[in-house]
Parts: structure tokens; sequence; C-alpha cells
């Protein structure tokens, strides 16, 4: 027995889109056509000139913004009748003296004629935009892999905030892995955006995933990281990164010109800083690691500089003072959700960069 053939999701989509159940068409249809209608009874209220032909050539140019073409021709057909009505009208119901006016009826379709091609060639960009953006979220879901909810002692959440509303894909990275050697973790910043940053973040990665289950000393991991950014990247390119390794509920953390991470325990935020910093991934830098011992509940926060620096008429959005009321309690991935909204509603517009976040939550008791 044949099965009846089922359309794609994306010729679904499409047609969701562009058809007459989606609201937006329909609203915008219904608008223009009563528009139509609206300039015909305007123009007979008044009767005194044929001024209300070049008005019926806008309803199809300004729907030609909004509606697929064929929904276009719809609303032409509309202005041509409207402007066989009104002429119709003002000759006292004669239909020769209606079409005696070719000037009038000309202009309407060579109006149509117009907007039905500027639609069709929005729909084609509209296309190639949504397949751009299909591909470039396949290629960041490649890179950054999902991450385990649970690994180690570790409740884990991570979310890619793009700034970008067409394709989201940049150079901020994360990962956690689960080794012999216990919960090894990066978050890190390509300089730089473009194609040049994604494939230098997927180097960085690449080379992550390889050397945290071979290396038993974070610090050699660093030197074998810095190796990779320095034979793939240009000369002025360099990966800001923190390295995290859990052994024991001890937390040791290299920063290499990265903003530092976050501790909260206890209602209280502070920052995980070092003595000093270590250069970029890239730039040589000579690892030093700073140790924390860890305490059931506590939580790390990590972040690119893209949440570092982001600010409002100025103002720089307060990390540290609303980090606990944020992401101190509750569910991790929920805690990572409150912080988009709330950063969004902070800046009050589109964000100037790319952020990655990760969130742990100690719970040894879980394991």
């Amino acid at each position: 027995m044949r099965t009846p053939l089922q359309r794609s999701p994306r010729t679904a989509l499409v047609d969701e889109s562009t058809g007459w159940m989606s609201p937006s068409v329909r609203s915008v249809f219904t608008v223009s056509f009563i528009t139509v209608l609206v300039l015909v009874a305007l123009q007979l209220a008044v009767r005194d000139h044929l001024h209300v032909v070049p008005w019926l050539t806008l309803p199809p140019l300004i729907s030609s913004a909004f509606l697929a073409w064929r929904w276009v021709l719809a609303v032409g057909l509309a202005s041509l009748g409207g402007t066989f009505a009104y002429l119709w009208i003002f000759h006292d119901f004669d239909v020769m003296g209606a079409l005696m006016h070719p000037i009038e009826f000309l202009v309407v379709i060579a109006a149509v004629i117009v907007a039905a091609v500027v639609s069709v060639v929005r729909e084609r960009d509209d296309d190639r935009l949504r397949r751009l953006t299909q591909l470039a979220l396949v290629v960041q879901q490649a890179i950054l892999r999902p991450i385990d909810n649970r690994l180690g002692p570790f409740d884990i959440a991570a979310r890619y905030v793009s700034a970008r509303s067409g394709a989201e894909i940049g150079g901020d990275l994360y990962e956690a892995l689960d080794t012999e050697y216990g919960v090894r973790m990066i978050i890190g910043d390509v300089r730089g955006k473009g194609l040049d940053a994604v494939r230098l973040s997927s180097t960085v990665l690449g080379s992550f995933r390889h050397v945290a289950f071979e290396r038993p000393d974070q610090r050699c991991m660093v030197t074998d990281l810095d190796q990779a950014v320095a034979r793939n990247a240009d000369e002025e390119d360099f990966v800001t990164a923190i390295l995290l390794q859990e052994r024991g509920g001890t937390l040791e953390i290299i920063n290499c010109g990265h903003p530092s991470p976050m501790l909260v325990r206890d209602g209280v935020a502070t920052y995980l800083e070092p003595d000093s910093i270590a250069p970029p991934l890239g730039l040589g830098p000579s690892a030093r690691e700073l140790t924390v011992r860890l305490q059931p509940g506590d939580r790390i926060f990590l972040y690119t500089d893209g949440l570092a620096e982001a600010r409002q008429d100025g103002q720089f959005f307060p990390i540290r003072d609303r980090a606990w009321s944020l992401i101190g309690h509750g569910n991790v991935g929920d805690g990572l959700a409150s912080l988009e909204t709330a950063l969004r509603r902070w800046v009050g517009g589109p964000l100037t960069d790319d952020i990655a976040l990760m969130l742990l939550d100690y719970r040894p008791e879980s394991d």
C-alpha cells in the first residue's frame, strides 16, 4: 500500500508563512483591500477630478514588501477593480465611459507588475537568507556540540547568545568533558569575526577534545592549544580562554587573557582572579593555575567578553550585583535563560557581540 506523500518541514514552513492561513498575510491583504475601498469612496465623495487612480497604485506597491507575489497580484486586481468601479460610477454607470481612460488602467497595471517583480525578488532573498541561517545553525551545532547536563559532580548548562538575527555563527566557544583526569572545561573567544573566527574556534575545540584525554597536566594542555592556535592563526589573531579542571573537590583554573570566572557561594558573588593572567592562546602564554576548594552548592559562572562589555547608556551590565538573583539558585538552565532575558532588557536593543555562557553547579552528593 502506497503511503501518501508528505510535505517536507521546509515546504510546510514556507506555506505557513506565505499562505492565507498566515495571520500576517491575512492582515496585510485585508488592509490593502480596505485601502482600495476607502480611496474609491473618498474620491466619489469629492467627485471633482480623477485623482484617485495614482493613489490606487500604492496598495500593490506597499504590499510587495510583505506579501508573496500571488497575493500582490490579488491586491493589484483589487486596485484595478477599484479603478474601474470609480470610473464607472463617475461616468454615471457607463461602461464605455469608464473604458475611455486606458492611461489610468495602464498606470495601475504597470504598478502591479512592478510590485509583483519586487515581491519575487524579495522572496528569493528571504529564501536565501533562510537557507544561510539554517546552514549557519548546522555549522554552529557541529562546532559547539551539546554538553551533557551532568558531568562528574557538576550540573552544567551552556548557552550561545548571538548578536546577529540572520545567522547564529561566531568565534565564541565552550566545551566540557569527563576524562580520567577529572572534568575538564574550556570557554574562549576568538579575536575577530566571520568565517576566519569560526575556523579558529573549530581548531581550538578540536585540539581541546584531543588533548583533554591525553595530557594529565592541564598546563601541558595550554601549551598544546597555544601551538595549535599559532599554527593556524594569522599574525594578529589570538584566542582568550579559560581552562578548568575539577579533581576531588578542587577546581584548578588557568586564565589566558579571558574575563575572570565568577564563584557564587552563599548569596555572594566573587571573581576568581589569579595573581596574574597569562596572555591569550597564540601569544605564548605561561600557564599559571589558581586552585579553589569547592563546597556543595557552589556555582561557577563562565562567560565571554560580549557579556562583560554589554552596556546601557555607557553603564556596564551589573553581572556581579545581579549574579545571585539570576543564576545563584534554581535550575542552571533556567538561570542562564533568566540572565539572557535580563541582559537584553538592560541593553534595550541589539547586542554588539556574541556571548558564550556556562554555569556549573557543584553537587558531589548527586554522583
